[in-house]
């Protein structure tokens, strides 16, 4: 018994276990201060389980809801959902040692190593560094977003309003969140309103993606001056991935939705630009300019890909990330021109990379359809509905197709597993819960043999 409660004790917990503890202490305390009266507009006590499902998507950073955030919500439950959004975009870790570094208090090797678990840190040397890097960096891209959007916000909703509006949606798009108070804004959903509005749109857009791209990535270009061909692979894959994510799929939907009335009623400049901004988002922010539900099935299964794949390590963004799908691709590269290695940019990639990367594309796609089916048995909702819903979900996106606030308890517990899941991670799960074993893989091996693929 002696031995049981030793090993519960907080010293004795891993890194990833932590993490994991952390992120489900922080949605519970969310829960619990957003199922009290004072966080709703008519001062009742919210359920529980939608208490808890918005806790989940905020903190998650994935942005489904069961209730309306402008419209159900008070300004001390909006608060409280804001601050779940900073706190999941940035990392709980992060906002702590940074909390420890303005305090003056020393950072431990301990807590050094569980950060660089935490936001997937390539080396463990300048962990407190890239804190502060990330902190300013967050500070200054949140507040040019905010400020961006006040210049439409506050001429149509008065300078207190649009001021609060203006940094609760800088806030939201930069974390990727996607959580939304424009309903009350022309009476549509998420920013559908500014379909038109390329301030609204780019500036939006533009927090997505470097949101998106990950903090080792920020940092690289910058004592890089931007010089691309100085930087390590890890910064190279990504931003060749991001480009390629952000350009194809904005075409293929441009061309698969082209005489879908949603964009048939908007001019060529617009058209292209809801297109391109559809493509930003599904990865993995959730907003919409234009009506989901109008979209044709080509272009739902193109956002459910992208949803799937999300934004790169080290980020606000969820999903299997874009490193993961870009060693999947080198992988099969090699096999066609019978390559021992993974290359790319005239270097040659760890074996524990696609190890890393089989491991997490199998396990989202499991999740991604496990979901699904589950949702069509418990709610008996259309496949393809269920299949957005569960791919938001697990990559912690947040758009969807209105089915989320009318499913089941079973359901919504379905939605909520998978959003923590996706935003803890799929090694860092399989790590809080695997025994650590070591082997002497060094010393001896097993008998080599082949078997026939494909």
């Amino acid at each position: 018994m002696l031995e049981k409660i030793k090993r519960f004790r907080p010293s004795s917990l891993t890194s990833t276990q932590i993490i994991l503890l952390g992120y489900a202490a922080i949605i519970l305390t969310g829960a619990f201060l957003l199922a009290t009266p004072l966080a709703s507009q008519a001062r009742v006590w919210t359920n529980f389980p939608d208490a808890l499902f918005t806790a989940t998507s905020a903190t998650c950073v994935t942005g489904l809801i069961v209730v309306p955030t402008a419209g159900y919500w008070s300004l001390f439950g909006q608060l409280i959902i804001l601050a779940l959004i900073q706190i999941g975009g940035m990392g709980f870790l992060t906002m702590a040692v940074m909390i420890f570094v303005v305090a003056g208090r020393r950072i431990g090797l301990r807590q050094r190593f569980t950060m660089q678990e935490s936001i997937g840190a390539p080396a463990l040397g300048g962990i407190v560094r890239l804190t502060r890097f990330i902190f300013r960096g967050v500070l200054l891209f949140e507040t040019l977003g905010a400020l961006l959007l006040a210049i439409r916000f506050v001429p149509m909703l008065g300078l207190a309003r649009g001021l609060y509006y203006a940094i609760f949606h800088s806030v939201s798009a930069f974390c990727n969140a996607g959580f939304d108070l424009m309903s009350v804004v022309g009476g549509q959903g998420s920013i559908t309103y500014f379909v038109n509005d390329p301030l609204v749109n780019f500036t939006i857009m533009m927090l997505i993606i470097i949101g998106g791209l990950g903090f080792f990535v920020w940092e690289d270009l910058y004592l890089h001056h931007g010089r691309i061909n100085r930087c390590r692979l890890h910064t190279k894959i990504v931003i060749l991935a991001s480009v390629s994510l952000l350009v194809v799929p904005s075409l293929m939907i441009f061309f698969f939705d082209r005489n879908v009335a949603a964009f048939e009623e908007l001019s060529t400049p617009s058209r292209l630009m809801a297109a391109f901004f559809q493509s930003t988002s599904a990865r993995t922010a959730g907003f919409n300019t234009i009506d989901l539900m109008h979209m044709t099935h080509p272009s739902k299964m193109t956002m459910i890909m992208l949803m799937l794949i999300g934004g790169s390590s080290g980020s606000t963004a969820g999903g299997m990330k874009t490193t993961t799908v870009a060693t999947l691709f080198l992988c099969i590269r090699s096999t066609v021109t019978r390559e021992n290695e993974l290359r790319a940019f005239g270097r040659r990639l760890d074996d524990s990379c696609l190890r890393n990367a089989v491991t997490i594309f199998f396990s989202y796609i499991c999740l991604f359809m496990g979901g699904a089916f589950l949702l069509t048995q418990f709610d008996n909702v259309p496949l393809i509905s269920a299949m957005f819903e569960t791919s938001s979900a697990v990559a912690t996106v947040g758009l969807s197709l209105g089915i989320t606030p009318d499913l089941s308890l079973p359901s919504q517990l379905v939605l909520i597993f998978l959003m923590f899941f996706g935003r803890v991670g799929c090694l860092t799960m399989v790590y809080a819960f695997a025994e650590t074993h070591h082997t002497n893989a060094g010393l001896s091996r097993l008998p080599l043999e082949k078997i026939a693929i494909g």
